[in-house]
Protein backbone atom coordinates (compact mmCIF):
# COMPACT_ATOMS: atom_id res chain seq x y z
CA UNK A 1 0.00 0.00 0.00
CA UNK A 2 1.49 3.37 -0.70
CA UNK A 3 1.03 6.61 1.01
CA UNK A 4 -0.70 9.91 0.77
CA UNK A 5 0.48 13.17 2.33
CA UNK A 6 -1.96 15.43 3.22
CA UNK A 7 -0.62 19.44 3.09
CA UNK A 8 -2.53 21.20 5.97
CA UNK A 9 -0.34 24.25 5.15
CA UNK A 10 1.32 25.37 2.32
CA UNK A 11 3.13 28.21 3.75
CA UNK A 12 4.32 31.62 1.20
CA UNK A 13 5.22 28.89 -1.92
CA UNK A 14 5.78 25.04 -1.91
CA UNK A 15 6.07 23.32 -5.12
CA UNK A 16 6.75 19.54 -6.45
CA UNK A 17 10.32 20.09 -7.92
CA UNK A 18 12.81 17.04 -9.28
CA UNK A 19 15.43 16.99 -11.90
CA UNK A 20 13.17 19.15 -15.01
CA UNK A 21 12.69 18.82 -18.38
CA UNK A 22 15.85 18.44 -19.68
CA UNK A 23 16.19 18.33 -23.76
CA UNK A 24 13.16 20.58 -24.70
CA UNK A 25 14.68 23.91 -24.73
CA UNK A 26 14.86 23.99 -28.07
CA UNK A 27 10.89 23.59 -28.64
CA UNK A 28 10.51 26.22 -26.14
CA UNK A 29 10.02 24.02 -23.24
CA UNK A 30 11.76 25.22 -20.08
CA UNK A 31 13.56 22.85 -17.97
CA UNK A 32 12.57 24.13 -14.55
CA UNK A 33 13.34 21.46 -11.43
CA UNK A 34 14.63 22.28 -8.16
CA UNK A 35 16.59 25.31 -7.61
CA UNK A 36 18.82 23.80 -5.38
CA UNK A 37 19.44 20.90 -6.49
CA UNK A 38 22.27 20.25 -4.43
CA UNK A 39 19.84 20.16 -1.71
CA UNK A 40 17.23 18.58 -3.35
CA UNK A 41 19.56 15.62 -4.21
CA UNK A 42 20.71 15.31 -0.62
CA UNK A 43 17.16 15.03 0.98
CA UNK A 44 16.61 12.13 -2.28
CA UNK A 45 19.82 10.40 -1.10
CA UNK A 46 18.63 10.25 2.85
CA UNK A 47 15.51 8.70 2.21
CA UNK A 48 16.94 5.95 -0.62
CA UNK A 49 15.73 7.63 -3.71
CA UNK A 50 17.30 8.39 -6.71
CA UNK A 51 17.63 11.87 -7.35
CA UNK A 52 15.28 11.71 -10.32
CA UNK A 53 12.29 11.77 -7.62
CA UNK A 54 10.21 14.58 -6.77
CA UNK A 55 10.67 16.38 -3.63
CA UNK A 56 8.35 19.48 -2.00
CA UNK A 57 10.42 22.72 -2.22
CA UNK A 58 8.99 25.28 0.51
CA UNK A 59 10.37 28.72 -0.07
CA UNK A 60 10.33 30.70 3.60
CA UNK A 61 9.45 27.28 5.40
CA UNK A 62 6.12 27.52 6.87
CA UNK A 63 4.99 23.91 5.27
CA UNK A 64 3.10 21.16 7.21
CA UNK A 65 2.70 17.75 6.07
CA UNK A 66 0.71 14.58 7.35
CA UNK A 67 1.23 11.34 5.68
CA UNK A 68 -1.81 8.37 6.39
CA UNK A 69 1.36 5.75 6.60
CA UNK A 70 4.79 5.57 7.88
CA UNK A 71 7.22 7.04 6.17
CA UNK A 72 11.21 7.83 5.93
CA UNK A 73 11.16 11.45 5.47
CA UNK A 74 14.64 13.94 5.38
CA UNK A 75 14.40 18.21 5.27
CA UNK A 76 17.51 19.59 3.60
CA UNK A 77 18.52 23.04 2.26
CA UNK A 78 17.46 26.46 4.55
CA UNK A 79 18.27 26.05 8.35
CA UNK A 80 15.52 25.19 10.26
CA UNK A 81 13.01 23.72 12.79
CA UNK A 82 11.88 20.42 11.77
CA UNK A 83 9.24 19.51 14.20
CA UNK A 84 7.85 15.69 14.14
CA UNK A 85 4.76 15.77 15.99
CA UNK A 86 6.02 17.88 19.21
CA UNK A 87 9.47 16.30 18.81
CA UNK A 88 12.10 18.76 17.67
CA UNK A 89 14.37 17.24 14.81
CA UNK A 90 17.13 18.38 13.13
CA UNK A 91 17.87 18.84 8.80
CA UNK A 92 19.76 16.87 6.88
CA UNK A 93 18.80 13.59 8.27
CA UNK A 94 16.44 10.77 7.47
CA UNK A 95 13.39 10.40 9.86
CA UNK A 96 10.82 8.11 10.89
CA UNK A 97 7.48 9.39 10.56
CA UNK A 98 4.60 7.65 12.23
CA UNK A 99 1.45 8.03 10.55
CA UNK A 100 -1.08 10.82 10.81
CA UNK A 101 1.98 13.07 12.55
CA UNK A 102 2.13 16.57 11.50
CA UNK A 103 5.67 17.45 9.98
CA UNK A 104 6.14 20.95 10.54
CA UNK A 105 8.83 23.48 9.10
CA UNK A 106 9.76 26.50 10.82
CA UNK A 107 11.04 29.99 9.50
CA UNK A 108 14.61 29.33 8.13
CA UNK A 109 17.09 31.44 10.42
CA UNK A 110 19.87 30.97 7.15
CA UNK A 111 18.85 30.02 3.36
CA UNK A 112 15.69 30.64 1.50
CA UNK A 113 14.74 27.58 0.03
CA UNK A 114 13.37 23.40 1.80
CA UNK A 115 13.52 20.30 0.03
CA UNK A 116 11.16 17.65 1.66
CA UNK A 117 11.66 14.14 0.50
CA UNK A 118 10.06 10.89 1.24
CA UNK A 119 11.32 7.26 0.48
CA UNK A 120 9.22 6.52 -2.69
CA UNK A 121 9.13 10.57 -3.69
CA UNK A 122 6.03 12.42 -4.02
CA UNK A 123 3.97 11.40 -7.19
CA UNK A 124 1.82 13.70 -9.40
CA UNK A 125 1.45 13.34 -13.09
CA UNK A 126 4.67 13.88 -15.07
CA UNK A 127 4.76 16.10 -17.90
CA UNK A 128 7.50 16.26 -20.33
CA UNK A 129 9.36 13.75 -18.22
CA UNK A 130 9.28 15.90 -14.88
CA UNK A 131 6.89 16.52 -12.35
CA UNK A 132 8.13 20.05 -11.44
CA UNK A 133 6.06 22.85 -11.30
CA UNK A 134 7.48 25.73 -13.60
CA UNK A 135 5.93 29.12 -12.17
CA UNK A 136 6.78 31.08 -15.20
CA UNK A 137 5.09 29.04 -18.12
CA UNK A 138 2.67 27.72 -15.69
CA UNK A 139 4.06 23.98 -16.63
CA UNK A 140 3.37 20.82 -14.33
CA UNK A 141 1.29 20.88 -10.79
CA UNK A 142 -0.38 23.81 -9.38
CA UNK A 143 1.93 25.47 -6.55
CA UNK A 144 0.31 23.38 -3.51
CA UNK A 145 -2.26 24.53 -1.69
CA UNK A 146 -3.59 24.39 1.87
CA UNK A 147 -6.06 20.91 1.71
CA UNK A 148 -3.90 19.00 -1.30
CA UNK A 149 -3.06 15.47 -1.05
CA UNK A 150 -0.31 14.54 -2.72
CA UNK A 151 0.52 10.17 -3.56
CA UNK A 152 3.53 9.04 -2.52
CA UNK A 153 5.57 6.33 -5.12
CA UNK A 154 6.59 2.73 -4.04
CA UNK A 155 9.81 2.96 -2.92
CA UNK A 156 12.65 0.86 -5.19
CA UNK A 157 15.07 -0.96 -3.41
CA UNK A 158 17.17 -0.99 -6.64
CA UNK A 159 17.99 2.63 -5.98
CA UNK A 160 19.17 2.59 -2.67
CA UNK A 161 18.52 1.98 1.10
CA UNK A 162 17.62 4.71 3.43
CA UNK A 163 21.45 7.02 5.31
CA UNK A 164 20.34 6.52 9.01
CA UNK A 165 22.37 8.67 10.20
CA UNK A 166 21.94 11.61 12.84
CA UNK A 167 23.02 14.47 10.52
CA UNK A 168 24.76 14.53 7.24
CA UNK A 169 27.90 16.77 7.37
CA UNK A 170 27.01 19.91 5.42
CA UNK A 171 28.57 23.47 5.04
CA UNK A 172 26.76 26.08 6.86
CA UNK A 173 24.45 28.62 4.47
CA UNK A 174 27.09 31.66 4.55
CA UNK A 175 25.67 35.00 5.56
CA UNK A 176 27.20 36.16 1.96
CA UNK A 177 27.31 34.61 -1.41
CA UNK A 178 30.67 34.51 -3.64
CA UNK A 179 29.81 32.73 -7.21
CA UNK A 180 31.83 32.30 -10.00
CA UNK A 181 30.97 33.79 -13.05
CA UNK A 182 32.46 32.60 -16.92
CA UNK A 183 32.35 35.92 -19.25
CA UNK A 184 29.30 36.16 -21.60
CA UNK A 185 28.64 36.17 -24.96
CA UNK A 186 27.52 39.49 -25.19
CA UNK A 187 30.56 40.57 -23.59
CA UNK A 188 31.51 43.10 -26.63
CA UNK A 189 27.96 45.23 -25.71
CA UNK A 190 29.79 46.62 -22.54
CA UNK A 191 32.08 48.80 -21.86
CA UNK A 192 35.50 47.89 -20.61
CA UNK A 193 35.15 48.84 -17.35
CA UNK A 194 31.10 46.99 -16.72
CA UNK A 195 32.91 42.83 -16.56
CA UNK A 196 35.22 44.56 -13.86
CA UNK A 197 32.53 46.45 -11.88
CA UNK A 198 30.68 43.14 -12.16
CA UNK A 199 33.81 41.59 -10.37
CA UNK A 200 34.71 43.80 -7.89
CA UNK A 201 31.26 45.23 -6.38
CA UNK A 202 28.94 44.15 -3.79
CA UNK A 203 25.51 43.39 -4.88
CA UNK A 204 22.56 42.54 -2.66
CA UNK A 205 19.95 40.18 -3.31
CA UNK A 206 16.61 42.17 -4.18
CA UNK A 207 13.24 41.83 -2.78
CA UNK A 208 11.64 40.88 -6.29
CA UNK A 209 13.84 37.97 -6.87
CA UNK A 210 11.87 34.16 -7.31
CA UNK A 211 12.59 30.68 -8.68
CA UNK A 212 12.39 33.00 -12.25
CA UNK A 213 15.68 35.16 -11.47
CA UNK A 214 17.37 36.76 -8.82
CA UNK A 215 17.32 40.29 -8.75
CA UNK A 216 20.28 42.33 -7.57
CA UNK A 217 20.72 45.64 -6.68
CA UNK A 218 23.91 47.49 -6.81
CA UNK A 219 25.92 49.48 -9.58
CA UNK A 220 24.87 49.75 -12.67
CA UNK A 221 26.61 48.21 -15.74
CA UNK A 222 27.01 50.89 -19.12
CA UNK A 223 26.57 49.18 -22.04
CA UNK A 224 28.85 50.39 -25.41
CA UNK A 225 25.86 48.69 -27.50
CA UNK A 226 22.71 50.63 -26.87
CA UNK A 227 20.40 48.92 -29.46
CA UNK A 228 17.94 46.61 -29.34
CA UNK A 229 19.45 42.82 -29.13
CA UNK A 230 17.37 40.02 -30.91
CA UNK A 231 16.10 37.47 -28.48
CA UNK A 232 18.26 34.40 -28.32
CA UNK A 233 18.70 31.08 -26.23
CA UNK A 234 18.94 31.52 -22.27
CA UNK A 235 20.51 29.12 -20.09
CA UNK A 236 19.85 28.97 -16.32
CA UNK A 237 22.69 31.22 -14.27
CA UNK A 238 22.99 33.59 -17.31
CA UNK A 239 23.05 37.02 -16.28
CA UNK A 240 21.85 39.59 -17.94
CA UNK A 241 21.06 43.62 -18.01
CA UNK A 242 17.98 44.79 -18.87
CA UNK A 243 18.08 49.16 -19.90
CA UNK A 244 18.34 49.48 -15.95
CA UNK A 245 21.92 48.59 -15.72
CA UNK A 246 20.99 45.87 -12.34
CA UNK A 247 21.82 42.74 -13.42
CA UNK A 248 19.75 39.67 -13.20
CA UNK A 249 20.39 36.26 -12.74
CA UNK A 250 18.31 33.83 -14.35
CA UNK A 251 16.91 30.51 -12.11
CA UNK A 252 15.40 27.47 -12.68
CA UNK A 253 12.29 28.98 -14.17
CA UNK A 254 14.00 31.26 -16.58
CA UNK A 255 12.49 31.89 -20.29
CA UNK A 256 13.92 29.81 -23.10
CA UNK A 257 15.02 33.16 -25.05
CA UNK A 258 15.98 36.71 -23.75
CA UNK A 259 16.09 40.29 -25.64
CA UNK A 260 19.24 41.66 -23.40
CA UNK A 261 22.73 41.10 -23.42
CA UNK A 262 24.43 38.55 -21.37
CA UNK A 263 27.57 40.07 -19.43
CA UNK A 264 28.75 36.64 -17.47
CA UNK A 265 27.22 33.88 -16.42
CA UNK A 266 27.36 31.74 -12.73
CA UNK A 267 29.38 28.41 -13.27
CA UNK A 268 26.68 25.76 -12.51
CA UNK A 269 27.83 24.40 -9.07
CA UNK A 270 27.21 27.93 -7.31
CA UNK A 271 23.78 28.33 -8.32
CA UNK A 272 22.73 26.11 -5.04
CA UNK A 273 24.29 29.02 -3.40
CA UNK A 274 21.87 31.62 -4.75
CA UNK A 275 19.10 29.63 -4.82
CA UNK A 276 19.37 29.93 -1.12
CA UNK A 277 19.79 33.77 -1.07
CA UNK A 278 17.19 35.51 0.91
CA UNK A 279 16.27 39.50 -0.28
CA UNK A 280 19.20 41.25 1.53
CA UNK A 281 22.01 38.30 0.91
CA UNK A 282 25.51 40.57 -0.13
CA UNK A 283 26.20 39.07 -3.61
CA UNK A 284 29.78 38.92 -5.52
CA UNK A 285 31.35 37.25 -8.39
CA UNK A 286 34.51 35.86 -9.10
CA UNK A 287 36.01 35.90 -12.72
CA UNK A 288 36.98 32.43 -13.78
Amino acid sequence: MTANALIRKAGPLSTLQDLGRAGHMGTGIPVSGAMDRRSHGLANRLVGNGEHRATIEATLGGLEVEFDEDVCLAVTGAELDVFVGERLEGINAALRVPSNTPVRLGIPRGGLRSYVAVAGGFDAPALFGSRSTDVLSGLGPDPLADGDSIGVGIPDPAEAPPVWIDHAAVAPIAPEVEARILPGPRLDWFTDEALEKLRTSAYSVGARSNRIGVRLEGPELERSITGELTSEGIICGAIQVPASGQPLIFMADHPTTGGYPVIAVVHPDDLPLLAQAAPGTQVRFRLE
